[in-house]
């Protein structure tokens, strides 16, 4: 991941990588938006003075490129902020921030006119590229497990009832003994006892 000498506040030289830059991009109103200090402080400007610049040339930033937040998304971000390790100055100020898109980064950089700034967007530009990168293959791989388990429920559901079946084949009792059918040789024949032979010898006398 590309590293550059970005500062977090005006004239500081604290690494940022892009990693850093996506962990300020926000998503407000379904949209993934980086609010202005944080923008100003990747620029090498004051929020003060970006804002006076943003403002100057309002038409170059319709509703898809900046918003305003409300009263609740700003009480949010607040809160957001009194718990995160991630200050960067926006409990202490009065108005709501300015939410910039990605288009909106770019035209920014394009008022500020300045060398940093132009520099700095390439590297906001790829930071929005990679989080998409990253949310589009979170959903992929969610898509497949959910796939993955249908497919599970399915073969455990025939394996189960494979094994109701054999439970019920070792239930159930043994089948008689069935009575062969066919003819009876003589040496098969059942011997008669031997006073009936005895019976038959007098009669012949």
């Amino acid at each position: 991941m590309p590293i550059v000498n970005t500062p977090a506040a005006p004239h500081s030289n604290t690494p940022l990588s892009i990693g850093d830059i996506a962990q300020r991009i926000h998503l407000i109103r379904g949209q993934r938006v980086v609010l202005d200090a944080d923008l100003a402080a990747f620029y090498g400007e004051t929020t003060k003075r970006f804002n006076q610049q943003v403002n100057r040339n309002l038409a170059r930033f319709p509703p898809g490129f900046m918003f305003q937040l409300d009263e609740q998304e700003f009480a949010n971000l607040r809160l957001q902020f009194a718990t995160s390790s991630l200050k960067s100055g926006h409990g202490g100020r009065r108005y709501a921030p300015l939410a910039f898109t990605e288009h909106g980064a770019i035209m920014a950089s394009m008022v500020l006119n300045s060398p940093r700034a132009t520099e700095l967007s390439v590297y906001v530009v790829q930071a929005f590229v990679e989080l998409r990168g990253m949310l589009a293959s979170n959903r992929e791989l969610a898509t497949k497990v959910h796939t993955l388990e249908r497919k599970v429920s399915v073969h455990e559901r025939n394996i189960a009832e494979l094994v109701d079946s054999m439970a019920e084949l070792l239930a159930a009792p043994p089948p008689p003994p069935k009575r062969s059918i066919g003819f009876i040789t003589p040496e098969d024949k059942p011997s008669k006892p031997s006073s009936t032979k005895a019976k038959a010898a007098g009669k012949k006398r």
